[in-house]
C-alpha cells in the first residue's frame, strides 16, 4: 500500500534540461514544486579529477544501467523483440541528477524554420506525391517565429558561445558569448570548404568561451579545453548543464524539493484529470503517492512514452489501423548509420588534437533541408557537416587507416604515427517518421516492478540509407580538398539495418506535438490533449528529428511549456490551445 504524501502544486518527473527548466521557472513563481529523479544526486564537486576513460568512456558510469532497466527492440512488426543490453554503441541515456544534460558535449543548434512546418512546406514546394506513402510527416502546430524568443531565452540561460550561421535566419540578438578558440583542424576545414564555395562557421557551444553569469545569477566558468566533455561531468563547472544552471536556480527556493532515488511508476488520475504520481524509493523499496495539481513529465523519450502507456493516458498508437498517438513517430540519429563518419589520415603532421572541448568545431548548412532541391535527390530533408575537436583521448580515440590491423605491432606503430594526423568529417541528417516505426509495451518482458518494458520497432528505409551515402560522398570531397592522403568511407549497403544494440543518442517522438488531437498527443504548449493538467516535455514531442542536435529545441519548448503551465495554474485550468481554431 503506497503512503500518501501532502499535496503540492506541481510534481515533475525527471531533473534534466526539460524537467529542470520547468522546476526553475515554477519555483521562481512561488509554486510548491517536487522534482522526482530516479538516479542519485550529483554536484560539480563529484567530478573533480574525474578524467578516467576506463570508468566513464568504457564502463559508462554516467549512463543508464541497461542490466537493470532497459527496453526491447525489433525491426519488423512480426518479429519477437529482444532486450537491449549494450551501451557501447552510443545508447547514452542519462541517469542521476541533471540526466543526459550533465554528460553531453554542449553542441547547440537552432532547428530550421521548415522543420516546424515540414509537411505543409514540403507539399507547397514539391507537391504531396514526393512524400512516400508510409512516411508519417506532419507539422508541429508551431512556427519558427513563435519559438524563436524561447530559443533566445534558453541560449541566455546556458551562455551559448558562438556566431551567426550565415545560412539561417537572423537571430533577434547575438549569442551571449563570443565563439570558442579556433584550432588548426577548424581552420583547415574552413579554408577547404570556403574554397569549395560553402559557408562554414564556428559551431555554437555550451562550453564557455569566457566566464559567464546568466540572467538567473548562475555563474558558468570559462572552458579549460581539457577534452573530457562527452560522457563526463565537467569538474571546472565550465559546461552548461542543469546542475550549474536551472537546478541551481530552483534550489535557491524553499518551495522546491528534489527527491533522488525516486522511480516514478504511474501517473495517477481519475475522471480525466491527473491527481499526482506514484513512485518507488529505490533505496528502501517503499511506495509513495505524491498528489499534485499539475503533473510535468520531463524524462527521456523512452521514459515519457512508457509512463503514459503504463498510466493509460492518451490513445496508444496502432500502426496497422494507423490510429492513436502515444508511441508514434520514433526517430533517432542511430549510432550504426547517421553517426558513421568519414575519416581522413594525413602523412604529414598538421595538427595536435590532444586538447579540445565537446562543442569545439566548425560546421556548415550547405546541404541542409532548405538548401537542397529534392526533385534531384532520392531522399527528403538534409544534413549538416562539421569537423570537431573534442580532444583525442588515448583509449577512445585511437584511429588507424582502413586495412591496418586493430591489434599487434603494426597497429601500435600506426596508431602512434597517426595520433596527430587524422580527423573525421561528421554528417548528421534529418530523420523522418514512418508508419511502422513506433513504441509500445512489450507483451513478454517486464521490469523489476513487474511492469512491461517499452518495445521499440524500428527499421531503416531507402530514405535513411540514401541520405547517408550522399552525405558521405560530400564529406569525402571535403577531406580530399583538405589534403588527406588516406580516406575511410563507411560502407552503407541496401542491407544495412537498424541494429538491436545501436539505439543512438538523439531519440525523439512518442508523445508528438501538433494542432490535431487525432494525430498528436500534445499541443504547442506541450499540454496533453487528453488530460489538460499533464504537460510532457523533452524530445518525445518532436514529430521528426532534424539534422541538428536536439537540446536547444528541448530547452526552448520547455520554456514555452512552462509559460503555459503558469497561465494554466493562474487561470484555473483549461486547454491552452483550442484545436477547433487551429
Amino acid at each position: 500500500m503506497a503512503e500518501k504524501l501532502d499535496k503540492v502544486d506541481v510534481v515533475i518527473v525527471g531533473s534534466g534540461w526539460a524537467g529542470g527548466t520547468a522546476a526553475a521557472e515554477l519555483s521562481k513563481k512561488g509554486y510548491e514544486v517536487v522534482c522526482l529523479e530516479r538516479g542519485k544526486d550529483h554536484s560539480t564537486e563529484d567530478f573533480i579529477g574525474a578524467k578516467d576513460e576506463l570508468k566513464y568512456s568504457r564502463r559508462i558510469e554516467m549512463f543508464q544501467d541497461l542490466s537493470k532497466e532497459t527496453l526491447t527492440i525489433r525491426n519488423d512488426i512480426d518479429e519477437v523483440a529482444t532486450p537491449h543490453r549494450s551501451n557501447e554503441t552510443n545508447s547514452i541515456n542519462g541517469t542521476d541528477t541533471g540526466g543526459s544534460g550533465v554528460h553531453w558535449n554542449g553542441q547547440i543548434y537552432r532547428w530550421l524554420p521548415t522543420d516546424f512546418e515540414l509537411r505543409s512546406k514540403t507539399i507547397e514546394k514539391y507537391g504531396e506525391d514526393i512524400i512516400p506513402e508510409d512516411m508519417t510527416m506532419q507539422d508541429w502546430g508551431i512556427t519558427y517565429d513563435e519559438i524563436e524568443p524561447y530559443y533566445d531565452k534558453f541560449e541566455e540561460t546556458i551562455g551559448v558561445s558562438g556566431e551567426q550561421d550565415p545560412l539561417r535566419p537572423e537571430m533577434s540578438r547575438p549569442f551571449p558569448n563570443p565563439p570558442m578558440k579556433e584550432t588548426a583542424t577548424m581552420a583547415l576545414f574552413k579554408e577547404a570548404t570556403e574554397a569549395m564555395g560553402y559557408h562554414p562557421y564556428h559551431m555554437a557551444s555550451a562550453n564557455m568561451s569566457e566566464k559567464y553569469e546568466n540572467p538567473d545569477g548562475e555563474t558558468i566558468n570559462a572552458c579549460m579545453y581539457c577534452a573530457f566533455c562527452e560522457q563526463y561531468g565537467c569538474d571546472f563547472g565550465a559546461k552548461a548543464d542543469p546542475i550549474v544552471t536551472v537546478l541551481s536556480t530552483a534550489r535557491r527556493h524553499d518551495n522546491f524539493e528534489l527527491r533522488n532515488n525516486s522511480y516514478v511508476v504511474r501517473i495517477l488520475h481519475e475522471d480525466g484529470r491527473a491527481t499526482g504520481v506514484r513512485y518507488v524509493d529505490t533505496q528502501t523499496g517503499e511506495e509513495y503517492d505524491q498528489p499534485a495539481d499539475l503533473v510535468v513529465v520531463g524524462g527521456f523519450t523512452f521514459t515519457n512514452t512508457r509512463l503514459l502507456l503504463l498510466s493509460e493516458i492518451g490513445k496508444p498508437y496502432d500502426p496497422e489501423a494507423n490510429t492513436g498517438v502515444v508511441g508514434k513517430n520514433i526517430t533517432t540519429h542511430a549510432a550504426n548509420l547517421t553517426h558513421l563518419r568519414v575519416r581522413g589520415f594525413f602523412d604529414e603532421e598538421k595538427f595536435n588534437r590532444y586538447a579540445g572541448a565537446g562543442a569545439l568545431g566548425a560546421t556548415m548548412d550547405d546541404f541542409n533541408l532548405e538548401q537542397l532541391d529534392h526533385t534531384e535527390l532520392d531522399f527528403l530533408h538534409g544534413f549538416l557537416i562539421r569537423s570537431t575537436q573534442l580532444g583525442s583521448r588515448p583509449i577512445t580515440h585511437n584511429h588507424v587507416p582502413e586495412g591496418v590491423p586493430t591489434w599487434g605491432q603494426e597497429f601500435k606503430e600506426k596508431s602512434l604515427f597517426y595520433t596527430h594526423r587524422n580527423l573525421d568529417i561528421q554528417q548528421q541528417n534529418g530523420v523522418l517518421g514512418w508508419r511502422y516505426n513506433y513504441m509500445d509495451l512489450d507483451p513478454t518482458y517486464k521490469d523489476v516492478f513487474g511492469d512491461p518494458l517499452l518495445r521499440v520497432t524500428y527499421k531503416f528505409h531507402d530514405q535513411d540509407r540514401n541520405i547517408v551515402r550522399y552525405a558521405h560522398q560530400k564529406s569525402k570531397e571535403i577531406l580530399e580538398e583538405m589534403g588527406a592522403d588516406h580516406i575511410t568511407v563507411p560502407e552503407i549497403t541496401d542491407e544495412t539495418e537498424f541494429g538491436h544494440n545501436s539505439l543512438g543518442d538523439h531519440t525523439a517522438g512518442g508523445v508528438i506535438m501538433g494542432d490535431d488531437p487525432e494525430t498528436s498527443a500534445v499541443n504547442n504548449y506541450s499540454q496533453m490533449w487528453d488530460m489538460e493538467n499533464v504537460f510532457v516535455l523533452g524530445a518525445s514531442s518532436f514529430p521528426h528529428n532534424s539534422s541538428s542536435n536536439p537540446t536547444n529545441t528541448v530547452g526552448a519548448l520547455a520554456y514555452r511549456a512552462t509559460e503555459g503551465m503558469i497561465e494554466y495554474l493562474e487561470n484555473d485550468g483549461g486547454l491552452l490551445v483550442d484545436p477547433s481554431k487551429e
